[in-house]
């Protein structure tokens, strides 16, 4: 307890407080920590974190090419060391457009890549990973799921 003039200002502290994961300010936090994000992205990929040698944190706001384009910010995006770009996105209440905001950031992610005149083998792999802290998929109860853009005959 201390005084503020003639005040008497009580503070009392709470050595309980965890702020959970699911978090913005903490999911970000979190990752800003090169060998935690490391860890978690190994997991994510089911590859040794060995295998992850380097992840790059990049700037999270998406190019805009004109004023009245839709803007994008993302909560955790990172390079990996072969050129691949992840964003993490880190969901806490239900959001009815999820996946046209996923698809929409991945794509974005995609288009940014090139500039006029470039090659599209410069174009590398972008991953999404929605962490979700609710149900999206009510029909099951599996709660990790990889969906991919390929033919659906072939896989490829």
């Amino acid at each position: 307890m201390r005084q503020a003039g003639k005040e008497k200002i009580v503070t009392k502290k709470n050595d309980n407080f965890i702020m959970l994961p699911t978090v913005d300010v903490c999911f970000r936090g979190l990752m800003y920590n090169p060998k935690v994000r490391k860890g978690f992205i190994a997991a994510l990929l089911g590859a040794d974190p060995a295998a992850v040698r380097e992840t790059v944190l990049l700037p999270t706001a998406l190019r805009q090419e004109y004023p009245d384009e839709k803007l994008g910010i993302l909560d955790v995006r990172a390079l990996m060391e072969d050129g691949a770009q992840i964003n993490m996105e880190m969901q806490a209440y239900p959001f009815g457009q999820w996946d046209a905001r996923s698809l929409f950031y991945l794509s974005k992610m995609y288009a940014e890549q090139i500039g006029r005149g470039d090659p599209y083998t410069k174009l590398k792999k972008c991953i999404h990973v929605s962490i979700l802290d609710f149900i999206r998929f009510a029909d099951d109860e599996k709660c990790h799921r990889t969906i991919r853009l390929c033919d659906e005959q072939t896989g490829k």
